[in-house]
């Protein structure tokens, strides 16, 4: 396994992370295990999340900005298997 199959992989991973947490808030779990996963899945994925957050705007009551943040973390795994493509 090569550097670079090995940072998709984790890329592909926290993308479903990232799309786990935002499926889990819009149940608002608060409490028991699925609260815990909610809350172990938000200290994940809120510190890159949190950066687009800051930069677009909820429009209304939605909020796109993980939809940006999970375009701009595929466009960030691409640039790196151009930068790195025999790693």
């Amino acid at each position: 396994m090569t550097f670079v199959s090995l940072l998709l992989q984790l890329v592909d991973f926290y993308e479903l992370l990232i799309i786990a947490y935002i499926l889990m808030s819009w149940l608002h779990p608060t409490d028991g295990l699925i609260g815990d996963i909610y809350r172990v899945l938000g200290t994940l994925t809120e510190p890159w999340l949190g950066i687009f957050r800051r930069i677009v705007p909820p429009i209304g009551m939605i909020d796109f900005s993980p939809i940006v943040a999970l375009i701009a973390l595929r466009l960030l795994a691409s640039a790196l298997v151009r930068l790195f493509p025999v790693l």
